[in-house]
C-alpha cells in the first residue's frame, strides 16, 4: 500500500504519520511508501516503513498534486488548509487554499481515473464549520451546511465536490466534519478556536493564557488522538457502508468553557487555573457565537468512529502524549 498525506506538517498531520510509520501497517496492510508533503516540508517520522518520502508543495499553484497522483497512493489523507480566522482575514487566501487546492487535487485523481482506472480512497477533513446559527440545542444529521464563515463556507464546497467525485467513480470519498480538536500541542495559531486549547496548553506548562469568551460557552471538542483515529478508521473502512452521504459528522464531546476550565483546576491544580486570563475579544466573540454547541454522530458512530467521554480526559491525553505524563505549572 501507498499513502499520501497532504498537510503533513501540520499537527493533525504529522501524528497521523507518526501513527503510520509506528505501525507501519493501516488496515491490516503493510505500508510500502508513505509521502508527507505541506507548504513547508514535514518531518519524516521514525518507524518501520523503508520509504519515507517528504517535499515542500504548495497545493494553492496550479496542478502541484499533479506528480503526487501519478504516484497512485492507495490512499489520499487531504488535511492541507489554512484555519478559520485566517481564512477569515485573508479572502483571497483562503479560496486559493482551501478550494482552489482541493478542486486541482481531485482534478488530478479524475485525470488519473481516467488513463487508467485509478480510483484511491480519498480521506477529506472538514469542520463542524460547515454549519452556522440559528442552531437547537443540539445540530441534527440532516442540519443543513449553512456556514456563517468564509472558511466554513470552503469546506462545505470541497464536501460538495468530494461527493460528486465519488458519485461519478473518480474516487472513494470519506469527509470527516472534525469537532474542535483540543488540546492541540505548540505554539498558538491563528484559528478563531484556538483559545480553547489555549486556556489548557498554556496554564499546564507555566504560561499565561487569554480567554476572550464567557465560561458559559457550549462547543464540540474531540482530541487530536481521536483525531487520529478518526482518519484511521476512515481510510480502511467499508464505505459501502455510507451510502451517497460522504460526508460524516465526526462523535464528539460537547463541553463548555467552563467545563474545560474545571478539568484544568481537577488535574493541574488552582495555580494553573489562576493563570487563565479574562479579556474579551468582539471578533472570536461573534465567530464562536455562530458555531454549533452539540452535533448528532449517531451515523458516525454506527460506523465504528470513538471519541472521549469527558474534558478530564480529553486533559489527561495531552499530558500522556505531549508532557511525558507530568504537568509543568
Amino acid at each position: 500500500m501507498k499513502v499520501l498525506i497532504i498537510g503533513a506538517a501540520g499537527m493533525i498531520g504529522r501524528k497521523l504519520a507518526e501513527r503510520i510509520a509506528a505501525d507501519g501497517m493501516l488496515g491490516g496492510v503493510a505500508v510500502d511508501r508513505l509521502t508527507m508533503v505541506d507548504v513547508v516540508e514535514p518531518t519524516a517520522p521514525r518507524g518501520t516503513i523503508g520509504d519515507v518520502r517528504t517535499a515542500a508543495i504548495d497545493v494553492s499553484s496550479p496542478r502541484a498534486t499533479e506528480p503526487l497522483i501519478a504516484d497512485r497512493p492507495d490512499v489520499v489523507f487531504h488535511l492541507a488548509a489554512i484555519v478559520s480566522g485566517e481564512a477569515e482575514a485573508d479572502f483571497d487566501k483562503g479560496y486559493r487554499i482551501n478550494l482552489d487546492g482541493t478542486r486541482d487535487l481531485f482534478e488530478a485523481i479524475r485525470a488519473e481515473h481516467l488513463r487508467s482506472g485509478y480510483t484511491p480512497r480519498v480521506v477529506f477533513a472538514s469542520s463542524i464549520a460547515v454549519f452556522g446559527a440559528p442552531f437547537d440545542a443540539r445540530v441534527p444529521e440532516d442540519f443543513a451546511p449553512t456556514p456563517l464563515t468564509s472558511y466554513g463556507t470552503q469546506k462545505a464546497i470541497g464536501e460538495l465536490l468530494l461527493a460528486d467525485y465519488t458519485r461519478r467513480g473518480f474516487l472513494d470519498g470519506v469527509g470527516l466534519r472534525l469537532p474542535t480538536i483540543c488540546v492541540r500541542p505548540g505554539a498558538p495559531n491563528k484559528a478563531a478556536s484556538g483559545f480553547f486549547s489555549n486556556i489548557l496548553r498554556e496554564p499546564m506548562s507555566g504560561k499565561e493564557a487569554v480567554l476572550p469568551v464567557a465560561d458559559t460557552v457550549r462547543h464540540y471538542f474531540a482530541s487530536p488522538r481521536a483525531a487520529v483515529g478518526f482518519f484511521l478508521h476512515a481510510a480502511t473502512m467499508d464505505t459501502a457502508r455510507i451510502g451517497p452521504r460522504r460526508n460524516l459528522n465526526m462523535p464528539g464531546l460537547s463541553a463548555t468553557v467552563g467545563d474545560e476550565l474545571e478539568a484544568l483546576r481537577a488535574v493541574a491544580g488552582d495555580g494553573a487555573l489562576a493563570l487563565v486570563k479574562r479579556v474579551p475579544d468582539e471578533t472570536i466573540i461573534r465567530i464562536v457565537d455562530g458555531w454549533a454547541p452539540d452535533i448528532e454522530a449517531a451515523r458516525a458512530r454506527e460506523l465504528g468512529f470513538t471519541v472521549e467521554d469527558s474534558f478530564e480526559e480529553i486533559v489527561r491525553a495531552h499530558i500522556e502524549d505531549e508532557l511525558g505524563g507530568a504537568v509543568r505549572s
